[in-house]
């Protein structure tokens, strides 16, 4: 077992899926916005993500940004702005750029209907000629028809992750989210025969009531579908920022101990049913091109998480969606109301955002190497003596090793990369509680 170290793992860090994070984002206008188109280089390879912020039940843990599908006009409304969105930015960006992956989150892609989500698709696919981009999406196994599954296929959906977080119908009952084992199976059955090569689950240990007698049944189920990625969180629970979470019951909530016993019961677990751990709490297994990413040096981190994908800039769709370029970070309107707005008037929908200048893309690339590589350079940054004193720590703990101006995270310290990877953000106060713990 990992040493537990308390101390460190109540420290609250981001998960650094951007850096600087959405934390440290400002507000912007659309000048901000299309100075990052223009500073793209011709024949930039981007990636593109679509936000669907709508789920057809609001399950009560969930920090997204995502509303009830519950009026068929404000779905329509909703996607009508996406649709000029997608027309206004294409035609910003360019279409003589190649586009390596589509993904399509939310919320739940599946809370709209299945022609309505072909018809976005098929725009997007030839608004930014992106024929050849590799397709993901996320989806909610409640409402995946049958209908749905069919199209999936036929649309050239490759990739697809499920949010399944336990199957144990009493916690399931604890975070509103009811979804009785057979409506999993079915849908990764339905999904198989569809032809999506790579599924991902999405589970989480740390729940409220939750066991490690629990958690093991829920690996033990997840492992014998043998999706080709795992990916497991610790659970957040922070209702004063995500106010649904009030409507769960906090009081037999595990502590640290029980939590970190469960992150290492996890990785023990998945590992030895033959998954590769990617960074701390992602696993995939081994000829999966995640793990062989990870493995050759090319996984990368945004805000999907661990990605394969090579490309620099990241295109965001719709309300709160994130645009990721070489030297800023820009967010959409979270509102729907106001994004409606201004996509529907052929607008970019900016909110907020930051620059990314040298500096900070320094510092960036340590945090990334961190946390996906576990090794990072960190000669080329201008560290200071209390930075020095906290390294020294963490190498003193067994958790870190240096060398020179090379520093790597041990087995032990694997646990703690978020942590670790901390120490060399600039924007942070130590102080703040806006992130969740670190396991």
């Amino acid at each position: 077992m990992w040493p537990y170290i308390p101390e460190l793992l109540e420290q609250p860090v981001p998960r650094y899926t951007s850096y600087p994070t959405a934390a440290e984002f400002e507000p912007v206008d659309a000048g901000f916005h299309e100075a990052g188109f223009d500073e793209l280089a011709p024949g930039t390879a981007v990636s593109l993500y679509a936000h669907i912020p709508f789920c057809d039940k609001i399950c009560w843990y969930c920090g997204c940004n995502t509303g009830a599908a519950n009026r068929a006009d404000r779905l329509t409304a909703y996607l009508d702005a996406l649709h000029m969105e997608v027309e206004t930015v294409a035609e910003r960006l360019g279409n003589q750029r190649p586009v390596t992956q589509l993904a399509f989150g939310g919320g739940s892609p599946n809370a709209i209907e299945p022609v309505d989500f072909v018809r976005l698709l098929d725009h997007i696919l030839i608004a930014f000629d992106a024929l050849d981009a590799r397709i993901s999406i996320e989806l909610d196994p409640r409402s995946l028809t049958t209908e749905w599954m069919a199209l999936l296929g036929r649309a050239g959906v490759s990739h697809a992750s499920l949010g399944v977080q336990t199957f144990d119908a009493g916690l399931q009952a604890r975070i509103g989210r009811i979804q009785p084992v057979e409506s999993i199976k079915r849908a990764v059955a339905g999904m198989r025969d569809n032809g999506i090569a790579s599924l991902n689950f999405d589970l989480m240990y740390g729940l409220p009531g939750q066991t490690i007698a629990d958690l093991t049944a829920t690996l033990e189920q997840a492992v014998a579908l043998k999706p080709e990625r795992i990916a497991l969180f610790g659970y957040a629970h922070l209702p004063a920022a995500i106010p649904r979470q009030r409507q769960i019951d906090a009081s037999d909530m595990p502590d640290g101990r029980a939590r970190f016993e469960m992150a290492d019961l996890g990785f023990s677990m998945l590992t030895a049913a033959g998954y590769r751990p990617i960074g701390f709490d992602h696993f995939a297994l081994p000829d999966d091109p995640l793990t062989l990413a990870c493995e050759t040096g090319g996984m990368r981190r945004n805000f999907q998480g661990f990605t394969d994908d090579k490309s620099e800039t990241l295109i965001g769709l719709g309300a709160s969606s994130i645009s990721s370029f070489p030297d800023r970070l820009v967010q959409n309107q979270k509102n729907s109301g106001r994004y409606r707005e201004l996509a529907g008037a052929n607008r970019l929908a900016t909110e907020r955002g930051i620059l990314r200048g040298a500096i900070d893309r320094k510092h960036g690339a340590v945090i990334e190497d961190l946390l996906c590589a576990g090794t990072a350079n960190i000669g080329v940054l201008d560290i200071s003596p209390d930075t020095h004193i906290r390294l020294g720590k963490f190498c003193q703990l067994g958790l870190l090793e240096q060398n020179a101006d090379n520093i790597a995270i041990t087995e032990d310290g694997r646990p703690y990369s978020r942590a670790i990877a901390s120490l060399f953000d600039l924007h942070r106060i130590a102080e703040e509680q806006r992130f969740s713990r670190a396991v």
